[in-house]
């Protein structure tokens, strides 16, 4: 298993709507994040001092290859559908390719 984290940055109109989608994630997308291997996937939230909405994003893969159904994941017609509606609602972060949302992150500790 190894454990994966990101960060994201949400528009701040768009937190009620981006909490609201994961809060009812459709069926087809929580299955294929179990058909590539995905668990204890947890997005957490948090408003800064400066008012910006980070979002810090958490997972365990358990399967043998993750870049190839990390493609997989992004060949699904539902998963396009789903980012379709997520992406939106995410600012931009310095650095990033066009078009990315989540910046990664590496582990500095981890307490099994």
């Amino acid at each position: 298993m190894k454990r994966y984290g990101w960060i994201g940055k949400l528009k701040p109109d768009a937190v009620d709507t981006y909490v609201a989608l994961h809060a009812h994630a459709w069926p087809a997308v929580l299955q294929c994040n179990k058909e590539c291997h995905l668990q204890n996937y947890s997005i957490f939230l948090t408003r800064m001092p400066n008012g910006e909405h980070l979002l810090f994003s958490y997972l365990e893969y358990t399967g043998e290859d993750f870049g190839a159904d990390m493609n997989r994941m992004a060949a699904n017609p539902e998963i396009q559908r789903w980012w379709a509606e997520c992406k939106p609602c995410f600012e931009a972060i310095e650095g990033l390719e066009p078009g990315e949302v989540w910046a990664p992150m590496d582990i500095v500790f981890c307490q099994p």
